[in-house]
């Protein structure tokens, strides 16, 4: 096997992979650059897979082909409604954040798993008959040596993810919607001394990461799982959470460190087919994502800079 065939083996699959993280980490981005420390993505990741494998199963008949698009819109709008719990807690009631995230990422698996066991009377649901399929771009995929690379077998999904990365850039840094959301994070009072409402910024924040955390984790389970259970979303959250971090809470770079991490996700399905890691135990494979996500940790936590006001309760007309 030779280099170009490794890479054609590779790069769909880490793009695959790193679909439902590069939608999470967007969502952890937004929130925590508005000043709220968001450990929930894991919560709102099992929200959004729960909600897209139950509508996808209740309208597929209804839909057709539309079932997996209406599917992860679904899964979005309970998710960012899910959200408030957390946005609730720690903005209006200035609760701790971590411990608030963390009670989000225990109330989504409780509330899946006990619906599933009431609807399904088992404990996962059926498959899905409508998930997401591999496309060719046409045209795209014709090119020599990057068609094949890039546009074959691709997910749309995972092209989605890519755009969705920019756009926020975009919003973030480019309007003045994201110099607001950015100043709240930075320095509340200052931002409310000019007219900003800072509860009301970090409140859109919170329920946009809530959004694409279900948009991440529906669109992992429509494309990956394809059922839910309690095992569907297994620490992809918490990737997520470590890609923001290690992408120094910056869209891009946020994006960069899930491909990053799909790439480790990858190896676990391709690493057979690879010379250099056919002999390696496949254990050693699947718990490669999880190391490499310490040692990222372990290695830029301290270098990145985060938000001036990350993780603080803003009391208005405080000093």
């Amino acid at each position: 096997m030779n280099l170009f065939d490794i890479l054609q083996s590779i790069i769909p699959q880490a793009l695959f992979f790193a679909a439902p993280l590069i939608f999470t980490a967007l969502g952890g981005v937004l929130s925590e650059r508005s000043g709220v420390i968001n450990i929930g993505l894991e919560g709102l990741m099992v929200m959004g897979a729960f909600v897209g494998i139950v509508f996808n199963l209740t309208f597929a008949d209804v839909l057709g082909s539309w079932t997996p698009w209406v599917s992860i819109l679904a899964a979005m709008v309970v998710s960012a409604v899910f959200a408030l719990t957390h946005a609730v807690a720690s903005i209006t009631l200035r609760a701790d954040q971590v411990v608030s995230g963390v009670a989000i990422n225990f109330l989504a698996l409780g509330i899946g798993v006990f619906l599933t066991k009431q609807w399904y009377d088992k404990g996962q649901t059926d498959m899905v008959s409508r998930p997401f399929y591999t496309n060719d771009v046409w045209l795209l995929s014709d090119i020599p040596i990057i068609g094949p690379m890039f546009f074959s077998r691709m997910y749309t999904t995972s092209y989605l993810a890519i755009i969705l990365a920019f756009v926020v850039w975009f919003v973030l840094f480019k309007t003045s919607f994201g110099l607001r959301l950015r100043s709240v994070g930075e320095h509340p009072m200052a931002a409310d001394t000019n007219g900003i409402n800072v509860y009301g910024m970090r409140y859109v924040a919170v329920m946009m990461s809530g959004a694409l955390g279900g948009l991440g984790g529906a669109v992992f389970a429509l494309t990956i799982a394809m059922n839910f259970s309690q095992s569907t979303i297994v620490g992809q959250g918490f990737m997520a959470l470590a890609a923001v971090i290690f992408g120094k809470w910056h869209p891009l770079g946020a994006m960069g460190a899930a491909i990053f991490f799909g790439f480790a996700q990858s190896l676990s399905v391709v690493g057979s087919g690879i010379p250099l890691l056919a002999d390696v135990p496949q254990v050693f494979l699947l718990i490669a994502p999880y190391v490499l996500t310490i040692l990222a940790l372990a290695g830029f936590i301290g270098r990145a800079e985060a938000p001036k006001s990350l993780g603080e309760a803003y009391v208005k007309g405080s000093r």
